[in-house]
Formats: C-alpha cells, structure tokens, sequence
C-alpha cells in the first residue's frame, strides 16, 4: 500500500476499494519509487497495461531512463481479432495459461493486475520481439475498428474513405494515427492530392 498523500476520492475508492485508514501509516511513492522502479538487477523494460498511465508517476527521474512496453498496445497488434483489450477483458477472452484465478483478485489493485499484465506480457514476448514490442509501444495505439461513429466497428480497410480522411481530424491520437496508417496503405497518404503518386518524379 502506498500513501498517495492526499484524501482518496470517492470514485477512485470505487474502482479500488482500498480506504484512506489501510493508507494511512503507509510510505509515500517518491520513498519507495527506487526500489519499485529500479531493483538491483538489470532489466530490459518496464512494463504495464495502458502504460501511459504508469508513465505520469513513474517518470525518467524514478525509473532512470528505462524503456516501456505498453501491453495494451502490443494487444492491438498481436491480437486485433479480439473484441476488447482491457487487462481484465484480455484475461477472460485468452485465458492465459498458468494464470492462477484467485491470485489476480481483486482486479484494480496493483499486485493482482501486474500478475495479469505479466501473464500478457509473456505471451507477448513469445510471438515478438522484445524489441518490436517496444517500437509498438513507443508509437500511438493502431486500432483494429473503428470506435465511434456512423462506421463505428468496422475495421478499418472497410470503411470509406472520406470517413478515415475525416478521422484525421480526431481528437483522440491513437484514432488520428490509425487513420493516418490506414491512408498510408491504401496509398492515398495524409495531404497527397487525389491522383498524386505516392512518389514524386525525380526528374
């Protein structure tokens, strides 16, 4: 348990269920962070699902520069025939071997889900590369449907085109990038003129 230093609100205390009293007596991150984040032997990555979220605590300072994987990234590469990619939803949808029930309860505390992200990430890790995973991770989310709107489920190579050119205009990154990945394959790339060829003449 972590002391966050401040009162628990009520909606986080819904997700989590841990009470301002069991916090209490307990240390701060920033004294505790070192021993978490940087243990003496040497590792490759850190890793967590959503890891951006991770990321605004565990910043360079604390972890020293180390590199990420974002498993819930990965899963949109590795596994894009799925229809949700929660941890929680990756968890019941796989069933990952050896991930013992009882151990990865209750959701939404940090041991039981780092037991089922490092499940996750196992798997992960034997259909890619470590460092595939981290190229995957460094760049935004490419989702395999698309998540709202009048085409909303629908993968990407169906939908027409004037919907993925306005999806370019997004306000959420990892739609705006999918968009961008998608025109790039159809070869009509963002900004190129309609006929334009994807390369210019030389002459």
């Amino acid at each position: 348990m972590i002391n966050p230093g401040r009162p628990i609100s009520p909606e986080t205390m819904a997700v989590h269920h841990i009470l301002d009293s069991e916090v209490a007596g307990a240390p701060l991150w920033k004294e505790v962070a070192a021993s978490v984040l940087r243990p003496d032997r040497p590792i490759q990555a850190l890793a967590a699902h959503r890891a951006a979220f991770e990321q605004r605590y565990c910043t360079p300072r604390l972890t020293g520069g180390a590199q990420w994987i974002c498993t819930w990234k990965c899963a949109l590469r590795l596994w894009p025939h799925l229809p949700r990619f929660s941890n929680q939803m990756l968890r019941y949808q796989r069933m990952p071997a050896g991930l013992i029930h009882e151990i990865g309860l209750p959701a939404h505390r940090a041991m039981p889900d780092a037991y089922v992200t490092a499940h996750h990430l196992r798997d992960m890790i034997n259909e890619a590369s470590i460092d595939q995973l981290l190229a995957w991770s460094a760049e935004p989310g490419l989702l395999p449907r698309i998540p709202a709107g009048p085409e909303r489920g629908k993968s990407w190579d169906q939908a027409d085109l004037a919907v993925v050119k306005e999806l370019l205009m997004d306000r959420d990154r990892d739609v705006r990038f999918t968009a961008e990945t998608e025109l790039v394959r159809r070869g009509e790339g963002p900004g190129r003129r309609q006929g334009e060829p994807a390369q210019g003449s030389l002459l």
